[in-house]
């Protein structure tokens, strides 16, 4: 036996290492004499044949290896397939209608676009779950100065459900894994899972409220620190029927490629009723009734900028405006269309349908705040008075940024905006 198994070793070890034409000899042994003494015609003596053997050992090892990086490669592979295969979904959708979106992107503006991998939506599910993690370790300081037992029970409870989630991703990225994936529950399961994300979200920012200052109700910023497709804030009230307006914020991101759409508001019939976007490597876009104008901002930095736009429907003239400088102007950008009211105003998220049809790839990822809307075209020594935090810069007549105004879902966070405090 131990003859045999020597030959089927030696056997492998050509046909693995392509030795070519190889003649084996076999040797006859005494029972009772010992094979690692007897020598190989030929002058072979037992240290060669102990070699060999040793050889033999190490060639099963690197095989064994190859094999399991073999089996790496077709994992990494097929992960990429599938992205492919999702980005040729993208790609093959049917164009927009015109005056859409130009530069090699086409978009249904009123379909649902696929939604991002399986994969990638887990690890984005995975990165929000740490971010509240996050957040709860940062509250634990505040429950031991406070001792009140209501306030440790909150974060016992919400630490546990984080917990529970965690294996819910867990599960399911096993799943993936082991090919048992249904892509039928996807929409249902991403379903459970963000509603409890946001669920849990607002719990944790109620117990963060005990922590908070009297800061005033418009000092704060939005964040949204991943592209997600579920991550977003609504605002409350909706936009009245406006044959002017003038919209600014102020906005820090310096995502790639595009920081993707701080807001969107979209009416029955028109996803794309307003919306300023930067998608891909176009330039930021401003979109009325699907009619798009470019915009001269240079603000993907990581900086803090002001920026503003105003537009009058009579000869459709609009202004664009960055730290408080006009750096644009236009005019024929929907010209004698009044912006409808009775529709969903968000941000941080691209309408696709009224009030949802998110898509991750043109998700807003960076900071937000002081978000304000008029009715009329503001003048440039108010836009300017904005940009440098003026005592006299004016809110919003239409929209005014204040907490009490503004819902977050998905894992969006709110905190103090310091950008004024910096420039004063």
């Amino acid at each position: 036996l131990l003859l045999l198994l020597l030959l089927s070793l030696l056997s492998l070890r050509g046909r693995g290492q392509g030795f070519g034409q190889t003649r084996f000899i076999c040797t006859s042994v005494p029972l009772d004499g010992d094979m690692c003494a007897a020598t190989a015609p030929g002058g072979g003596s037992a240290e060669e044949l102990k070699s060999t053997v040793l050889q033999l050992r190490e060639t099963v090892l690197q095989q064994k290896e190859t094999i399991m990086n073999q089996k790496e490669t077709i994992r990494e592979l097929t992960a990429k397939l599938g992205r492919c295969e999702s980005q040729s979904v993208l790609e093959g959708l049917p164009g927009e209608p015109k005056g859409g979106r130009k530069g090699g992107f086409s978009k249904n503006t009123m379909g649902d676009l696929s939604r991002a991998p399986a994969a990638e939506t887990l690890s984005q599910l995975g990165q929000t779950l740490q971010s509240l993690k996050t957040r709860l370790e940062n509250l634990e300081q505040f429950s031991r100065m406070n001792s009140s037992s209501q306030t440790n029970n909150l974060k016992d409870i919400l630490q546990n459900k984080i917990d529970d989630l965690e294996k819910q991703v867990l599960s399911r990225v096993n799943s993936l894994e082991e090919g048992k994936y249904n892509p039928k529950n996807e929409s249902e399961e991403r379903g459970k899972i963000e509603s409890t994300l946001t669920s849990l979200h607002q719990r944790i920012t109620d117990l963060e409220k005990g922590q908070k200052d009297n800061r005033p109700p418009d000092r704060f910023q939005l964040t949204f620190p991943l592209r997600t497709n579920y991550m977003y804030a609504k605002v409350k009230k909706s936009l009245p029927e406006m044959y002017a307006f003038s919209v600014c914020m102020w906005i820090k991101s310096n995502a790639s490629p595009g920081m993707g759409t701080p807001f969107s508001y979209a009416v029955p019939g028109q996803a794309n009723e307003l919306v300023l976007i930067e998608w891909g490597n176009n330039p930021m876009e401003i979109l009325i009734n699907d009619k798009v104008a470019k915009l001269p901002f240079v603000i993907n930095d990581g900086k803090w900028h002001h920026i503003c736009v105003t537009w009058t429907t009579r000869d459709g003239v609009w202004e664009a405006y960055q730290d408080g400088t006009q750096t644009g102007n236009g005019e024929n950008l929907a010209p004698y269309h009044p912006i409808k009211p009775q529709g969903v105003l968000v941000l941080g998220q691209e309408q696709d349908t009224l009030g949802g049809g998110f898509d991750a790839t043109q998700a807003f990822v960076g900071e937000l705040a002081h978000f304000n809307v008029w009715d009329r075209k503001l003048s440039p020594g108010e836009v300017y008075s904005l940009a440098t935090c003026s005592t006299r810069a004016l809110a919003g007549n239409v929209i005014a940024w204040a907490e009490a105004n503004i819902d977050i879902y998905g894992g969006a966070t709110k905190w103090t905006f310091e950008a004024c405090r910096q420039l004063n």
